[in-house]
């Protein structure tokens, strides 16, 4: 490694380590609410190695202790996650030109924070740095969801147990900052709630997860579709 391959591989790892002591708690949660959920802590720090995706994992939980399939789960996944196309997207214009498959590793470490801190940064951002910066992230996170489980073995039954309000405390954590910023969200979550309320009474008990998914698909495809007509409307008149 070049020195100047070195100094950024050093400002990524800088860099990261803010991000990491971020993603400190809310790791340390996620593996404490696995362990409630029943995982056990080869799965709890595997699920964190293979998705990497916070809140994608926190609705797997729920999804996985409502006993939704596979199936189901993954196409939630996708869904939750699918903003990271355009992230990628938007920062191979910025970082200097590699092998798409270098490219494609340290891609899997981007998240929200990675990627505005490597977006936000002035002139190219080299392939050292990026490494750097995903490393410290990544490692954050598998590391502190381990130990959270680890921690929530330890923990009386009767506590472990009542964990499981605290996953949906964390949704609710997740949703109010956006509701306060724009309206449009408000009808999101209103009608993805109603619809879900709706589905679960319709179909059957295993297909609860399904639920989820449709709603959350109908909803989202309903209140754009209503934005634009609105939109739409207040331009003509």
């Amino acid at each position: 490694m070049s020195e100047k391959n070195h100094l950024n591989f050093k400002a990524g790892l800088q860099d990261g380590i803010t991000i990491g002591i971020g993603y400190l708690p809310v790791a340390l949660t996620f593996g404490l609410l696995a362990k409630s959920t029943g995982l056990s802590l080869g799965e709890t720090i595997l699920m964190s190695m293979i998705v990497y995706a916070g809140a994608a994992q926190y609705i797997s939980l729920n999804l996985i202790a409502l006993g939704t399939g596979p199936i189901a789960i993954i196409i939630t996944t996708f869904i939750v996650n699918i903003r990271h196309f355009l992230m990628t997207a938007s920062l191979n214009e910025k970082v200097e030109k590699d092998h798409p498959f270098i490219k494609a590793i340290y891609a899997f470490g981007i998240t929200d924070e990675t990627f505005s801190l490597a977006a936000t940064k002035e002139g190219r951002v080299s392939t050292s740095y990026m490494f750097g910066l995903t490393i410290v992230a990544y490692g954050s996170w598998v590391i502190n969801s381990g130990i959270g489980h680890f921690v929530g073995a330890s923990l009386p039954e009767v506590l472990q147990e009542s964990m499981a309000i605290a996953l949906y405390a964390m949704f609710i954590g997740l949703l109010v900052p956006p509701l306060k910023k724009e309206r449009k969200i408000v009808y999101l979550a209103v009608f993805a709630a109603l619809l879900n309320c709706i589905f679960t009474y319709i179909f059957p008990p295993d297909w609860s997860g399904w639920a989820i998914v449709i709603s959350t698909l109908l909803s989202a495809v309903g209140v754009e579709m209503l934005a634009k007509a609105s939109k739409g409307v207040n331009q003509n008149g």
